[in-house]
Protein backbone atom coordinates (compact mmCIF):
# COMPACT_ATOMS: atom_id res chain seq x y z
CA UNK A 1 0.00 0.00 0.00
CA UNK A 2 2.68 2.37 0.76
CA UNK A 3 4.94 1.82 -1.99
CA UNK A 4 1.52 1.93 -4.60
CA UNK A 5 0.85 5.50 -2.59
CA UNK A 6 4.30 6.91 -3.01
CA UNK A 7 4.18 5.73 -6.92
CA UNK A 8 1.14 7.41 -7.44
CA UNK A 9 2.36 10.34 -5.94
CA UNK A 10 5.34 10.94 -7.97
CA UNK A 11 4.26 8.65 -11.18
CA UNK A 12 5.42 10.64 -13.91
CA UNK A 13 8.61 12.30 -11.97
CA UNK A 14 11.03 10.79 -13.59
CA UNK A 15 13.78 8.06 -12.51
CA UNK A 16 15.12 8.64 -8.91
CA UNK A 17 17.05 6.21 -6.71
CA UNK A 18 16.05 7.43 -3.33
CA UNK A 19 12.81 9.63 -1.67
CA UNK A 20 13.33 13.16 -1.08
CA UNK A 21 10.53 12.54 1.02
CA UNK A 22 9.04 9.88 2.96
CA UNK A 23 5.89 8.04 2.67
CA UNK A 24 5.36 9.61 6.47
CA UNK A 25 6.17 12.88 5.40
CA UNK A 26 4.19 12.71 1.78
CA UNK A 27 1.28 11.73 3.79
CA UNK A 28 0.89 14.31 6.23
CA UNK A 29 1.01 16.58 3.74
CA UNK A 30 -2.07 15.08 1.97
CA UNK A 31 -3.67 15.05 4.97
CA UNK A 32 -2.80 18.87 5.90
CA UNK A 33 -3.95 19.42 2.44
CA UNK A 34 -7.16 17.90 2.67
CA UNK A 35 -8.08 19.34 6.32
CA UNK A 36 -7.65 23.00 5.64
CA UNK A 37 -9.51 22.00 2.02
CA UNK A 38 -12.84 20.77 4.28
CA UNK A 39 -12.31 24.16 6.28
CA UNK A 40 -12.38 26.00 2.73
CA UNK A 41 -8.63 27.76 3.83
CA UNK A 42 -7.39 27.12 0.58
CA UNK A 43 -4.49 29.16 0.76
CA UNK A 44 -3.35 26.60 3.13
CA UNK A 45 -4.07 23.68 1.49
CA UNK A 46 -2.18 24.57 -1.40
CA UNK A 47 0.92 25.28 1.50
CA UNK A 48 0.66 22.25 2.89
CA UNK A 49 0.75 20.36 -0.68
CA UNK A 50 3.49 22.38 -2.36
CA UNK A 51 6.22 20.64 -0.44
CA UNK A 52 5.66 18.02 -2.39
CA UNK A 53 5.66 19.53 -5.61
CA UNK A 54 8.77 21.19 -5.08
CA UNK A 55 9.98 17.71 -4.85
CA UNK A 56 7.98 16.22 -7.29
CA UNK A 57 6.93 18.89 -9.92
CA UNK A 58 6.44 15.90 -12.63
CA UNK A 59 4.65 13.95 -9.95
CA UNK A 60 0.98 13.67 -11.69
CA UNK A 61 -0.83 13.21 -8.46
CA UNK A 62 -0.13 16.66 -7.29
CA UNK A 63 -0.40 18.48 -10.43
CA UNK A 64 -3.76 17.03 -10.52
CA UNK A 65 -4.64 18.28 -6.89
CA UNK A 66 -2.99 21.59 -7.50
CA UNK A 67 -5.13 22.13 -10.74
CA UNK A 68 -8.38 21.74 -8.04
CA UNK A 69 -7.26 23.69 -5.14
CA UNK A 70 -6.19 26.44 -7.17
CA UNK A 71 -9.66 26.18 -9.41
CA UNK A 72 -11.21 26.75 -5.64
CA UNK A 73 -9.04 29.42 -4.91
CA UNK A 74 -10.15 31.20 -8.10
CA UNK A 75 -6.61 31.39 -9.30
CA UNK A 76 -7.16 29.82 -12.91
CA UNK A 77 -4.28 30.57 -14.67
CA UNK A 78 -2.63 28.29 -11.81
CA UNK A 79 -5.63 25.87 -12.16
CA UNK A 80 -4.70 25.87 -15.62
CA UNK A 81 -0.97 25.25 -15.72
CA UNK A 82 -1.20 22.23 -13.16
CA UNK A 83 -4.44 20.89 -15.22
CA UNK A 84 -2.28 21.00 -18.39
CA UNK A 85 0.62 19.66 -16.55
CA UNK A 86 -0.98 16.73 -15.28
CA UNK A 87 -2.61 15.88 -19.01
CA UNK A 88 1.06 16.39 -20.11
CA UNK A 89 2.02 13.02 -17.39
CA UNK A 90 -1.32 11.39 -18.06
CA UNK A 91 -2.67 11.74 -22.12
CA UNK A 92 -4.93 8.81 -22.09
CA UNK A 93 -6.55 10.36 -18.74
CA UNK A 94 -10.24 11.35 -18.40
CA UNK A 95 -9.83 12.97 -14.55
CA UNK A 96 -7.46 16.00 -15.61
CA UNK A 97 -9.38 16.80 -18.55
CA UNK A 98 -12.47 16.87 -16.67
CA UNK A 99 -10.30 19.36 -13.81
CA UNK A 100 -9.37 21.45 -17.04
CA UNK A 101 -13.16 22.12 -17.83
CA UNK A 102 -13.85 23.95 -14.46
CA UNK A 103 -11.15 27.11 -15.13
CA UNK A 104 -12.30 27.49 -18.68
CA UNK A 105 -16.02 27.23 -17.69
CA UNK A 106 -15.46 29.96 -15.36
CA UNK A 107 -13.71 32.24 -17.41
CA UNK A 108 -16.37 31.61 -20.05
CA UNK A 109 -14.12 29.97 -22.03
CA UNK A 110 -16.62 27.63 -23.98
CA UNK A 111 -15.02 26.52 -27.25
CA UNK A 112 -12.59 25.21 -25.20
CA UNK A 113 -14.48 23.23 -22.56
CA UNK A 114 -16.42 21.88 -25.50
CA UNK A 115 -13.15 20.73 -27.45
CA UNK A 116 -11.77 19.35 -24.86
CA UNK A 117 -15.26 17.64 -23.61
CA UNK A 118 -15.40 15.91 -27.02
CA UNK A 119 -11.63 14.41 -25.77
CA UNK A 120 -13.15 13.16 -22.56
CA UNK A 121 -15.79 11.67 -24.70
CA UNK A 122 -13.95 10.25 -27.39
CA UNK A 123 -12.24 7.87 -24.51
CA UNK A 124 -16.18 7.45 -22.38
CA UNK A 125 -18.75 8.58 -24.37
CA UNK A 126 -21.53 8.33 -21.11
CA UNK A 127 -18.91 10.15 -18.81
CA UNK A 128 -21.25 11.98 -16.84
CA UNK A 129 -19.55 15.39 -16.11
CA UNK A 130 -17.81 15.44 -19.50
CA UNK A 131 -21.47 15.17 -21.08
CA UNK A 132 -22.55 18.36 -18.14
CA UNK A 133 -20.02 20.45 -19.08
CA UNK A 134 -20.30 19.81 -22.94
CA UNK A 135 -23.79 20.64 -22.64
CA UNK A 136 -23.23 23.96 -20.67
CA UNK A 137 -21.06 24.59 -23.54
CA UNK A 138 -23.41 24.45 -26.38
CA UNK A 139 -26.08 26.33 -24.12
CA UNK A 140 -23.64 29.11 -23.67
CA UNK A 141 -22.43 29.31 -27.54
CA UNK A 142 -26.27 28.77 -28.37
CA UNK A 143 -25.43 25.68 -29.73
CA UNK A 144 -29.42 24.65 -29.05
CA UNK A 145 -30.08 22.00 -31.38
CA UNK A 146 -27.02 19.92 -30.43
CA UNK A 147 -27.40 20.66 -26.47
CA UNK A 148 -31.11 19.57 -26.75
CA UNK A 149 -29.88 16.29 -28.43
CA UNK A 150 -27.06 16.14 -26.15
CA UNK A 151 -29.13 16.18 -22.96
CA UNK A 152 -31.82 13.70 -24.16
CA UNK A 153 -29.28 11.65 -24.13
CA UNK A 154 -28.42 11.63 -21.16
CA UNK A 155 -31.88 11.99 -19.36
CA UNK A 156 -32.58 8.42 -21.13
CA UNK A 157 -29.90 6.95 -18.43
CA UNK A 158 -31.08 9.62 -15.53
CA UNK A 159 -34.52 10.10 -16.12
CA UNK A 160 -34.86 12.58 -12.75
CA UNK A 161 -31.08 14.19 -13.07
CA UNK A 162 -31.49 17.51 -11.87
CA UNK A 163 -28.73 18.93 -13.33
CA UNK A 164 -29.64 17.74 -17.30
CA UNK A 165 -33.06 18.51 -16.97
CA UNK A 166 -31.98 22.40 -15.47
CA UNK A 167 -30.17 22.57 -18.82
CA UNK A 168 -32.89 21.43 -21.03
CA UNK A 169 -34.89 23.89 -19.23
CA UNK A 170 -32.66 27.03 -19.46
CA UNK A 171 -32.51 25.81 -23.25
CA UNK A 172 -36.45 26.20 -23.65
CA UNK A 173 -36.33 29.72 -21.89
CA UNK A 174 -33.68 30.52 -24.51
CA UNK A 175 -35.68 29.66 -27.06
CA UNK A 176 -38.42 31.83 -25.58
CA UNK A 177 -40.35 28.43 -25.05
CA UNK A 178 -41.74 29.57 -21.70
CA UNK A 179 -44.30 27.29 -21.06
CA UNK A 180 -41.93 24.04 -21.77
CA UNK A 181 -39.34 25.85 -19.50
CA UNK A 182 -42.04 26.64 -16.46
CA UNK A 183 -43.20 22.96 -17.04
CA UNK A 184 -39.71 21.55 -16.71
CA UNK A 185 -38.65 23.80 -14.05
CA UNK A 186 -42.09 22.59 -12.10
CA UNK A 187 -40.85 19.43 -12.38
CA UNK A 188 -37.39 20.26 -10.73
CA UNK A 189 -39.10 21.81 -7.96
CA UNK A 190 -40.63 18.27 -7.00
CA UNK A 191 -37.39 16.77 -7.19
CA UNK A 192 -35.11 19.15 -5.41
CA UNK A 193 -37.37 22.15 -3.48
CA UNK A 194 -34.56 24.04 -2.59
CA UNK A 195 -33.30 24.42 -6.66
CA UNK A 196 -32.11 27.60 -6.73
CA UNK A 197 -32.71 28.28 -10.81
CA UNK A 198 -36.24 26.74 -10.58
CA UNK A 199 -36.99 28.69 -7.57
CA UNK A 200 -36.38 32.04 -9.27
CA UNK A 201 -38.02 30.76 -12.74
CA UNK A 202 -41.10 29.83 -11.04
CA UNK A 203 -41.03 32.82 -9.20
CA UNK A 204 -40.74 31.25 -5.70
CA UNK A 205 -38.98 33.21 -2.70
Amino acid sequence: MRTFLISLVIWGAGHTYAWALNYQEIKDAYYQSYHYERIQDYTKSVQAIKKVFKTYPKGYTVNLRLGWLYYLKKNYANAIYHYEKAIQLAPGAVEPKLGYMLPLLAQEKYEKVETLAHKVLAIDPLNYYGNLRLSIALRHQKKFDLDEKEIRKMLLLYPTNVAFLTEMALIKSAQGKKKSALNIFGDIIILDPDNASAKLHLGIK
